[in-house]
C-alpha cells in the first residue's frame, strides 16, 4: 500500500496505512533517470554496473520537498543539474555503491545534496555545484560555490556554444568590480608570436574562451572564501591562441558566488563544474 501522503483534513488512516509510513516507497533505476514529483518524499535508487545518472529537473519539486538518493550499483551514480536548476553539493555530487544521501529543494529551481558518506580521499577534487548554463544569455551567476570546506577551488566549463565566435569569458566574484590584476603570455598560432594580456585594476578576470562550437574555461583559485586576496592561475586555450594565466584578486571580502559573462556575445548551453580542493 502506499504511504498516505499528502494527509487530507478528516480522512481516516487505516493501520496499513500508519505503518506504510516507515516503509518509504522506492524506486529503482538501471539505466540514466530523470527525477519525477512522485519521488518526492521517496527513495530513488540507482542499480547499474556501470556509470549511471539521474537528472535533478527545474520546476518539478518544491521548496522543502526531500528526495532520497541511493546507490546499490557497481557504477558511480552522478547527480546532474537539468537545464536551470542550480544544484550544490555540501559535499559531493557522486555516489559510490552501498553509499546514498539527501536532495533537499531551497524552492523549485535550487538544491542542495548532502551525502551520507564521502569517499574523496585526502588532497582529492570534490564536485561541489553542476550548473548548466540557458539559452543566449549574457551572464550566469553561480551561489554557493565558496564555503569553509575548502580553501581552494577549480572551476571548468565545457560544451555550449556562443552567437559571437572568440568572445572573452570573463569571471567576477561577488559584486566586487575593481582591483582585478593579472597577467598571460602565450602564443598565437597562426603567426607563432606572442600572445599577451595585462589586466590592471580591471573590473574582472578573463578566464577563457566562448567558440560557436563550445565555451573553454580551466581556472584555479585560492582563498574566495577567506577574508584574504584571491589568487588565480589557470590557461585560456581558443582557436587563435594559447596563454598561461596568473593573477590576484586585490580585496579581502569573503565570497560564496561568482558570475561568469560574455562580454560581446551570449551563451547557451554548457556545464559549469565547481570542485574543491580537500584540505
Amino acid at each position: 500500500m502506499t504511504t498516505p501522503f499528502p494527509f487530507s483534513a478528516g480522512a481516516v488512516l487505516q493501520a496499513q496505512q500508519l505503518n506504510s509510513i516507515t516503509e518509504l516507497v522506492t524506486n529503482t533505476q538501471t539505466n540514466d533517470y530523470t527525477l519525477a514529483a512522485t519521488d518526492a518524499g521517496d527513495r530513488v535508487i540507482a542499480n547499474k554496473a556501470t556509470a549511471i545518472v539521474f537528472t535533478v529537473p527545474n520546476s518539478v519539486f518544491t521548496a522543502s520537498q526531500i528526495v532520497r538518493i541511493h546507490n546499490i550499483g557497481a557504477g558511480t551514480l552522478t547527480l546532474s543539474a537539468g537545464a536551470g536548476l542550480t544544484l550544490n553539493g555540501a559535499d559531493v555530487l557522486t555516489v559510490a555503491q552501498y553509499q546514498g544521501g539527501e536532495l533537499f529543494f531551497t524552492s523549485a529551481s535550487s538544491a542542495i545534496f548532502f551525502p551520507t558518506a564521502k569517499t574523496v580521499s585526502a588532497g582529492g577534487l570534490d564536485l561541489i555545484s553542476s550548473t548548466t548554463i540557458g539559452a543566449l544569455v549574457n551572464s550566469v551567476t553561480v551561489s554557493s560555490a565558496f564555503s569553509a570546506t575548502y580553501d581552494a577551488y577549480k572551476i571548468i566549463i565545457s560544451g555550449g556554444s556562443t552567437n559571437n565566435n572568440n568572445d572573452n569569458l570573463n569571471l567576477q566574484l561577488g559584486s566586487t568590480t575593481t582591483g582585478y590584476f593579472a597577467g598571460a603570455a602565450g602564443t598565437t598560432y597562426s603567426t607563432t608570436s606572442s600572445a599577451l594580456l595585462t589586466e590592471n585594476n580591471a573590473s574582472s578576470w578573463q578566464v577563457g574562451f566562448a567558440q560557436t562550437e563550445s565555451l573553454n574555461v580551466n581556472i584555479e583559485l585560492v582563498n574566495p572564501f577567506l577574508a584574504k586576496n584571491t589568487y588565480i592561475h589557470g590557461s585560456l586555450i581558443s582557436s587563435l591562441n594559447a596563454r598561461g594565466k596568473h593573477g590576484v584578486l586585490i580585496n579581502t571580502t569573503s565570497y560564496t558566488a561568482f558570475t561568469l559573462i560574455a562580454v560581446t556575445g551570449q551563451m547557451s548551453g554548457g556545464t559549469i563544474r565547481v570542485y574543491g580542493y580537500k584540505n
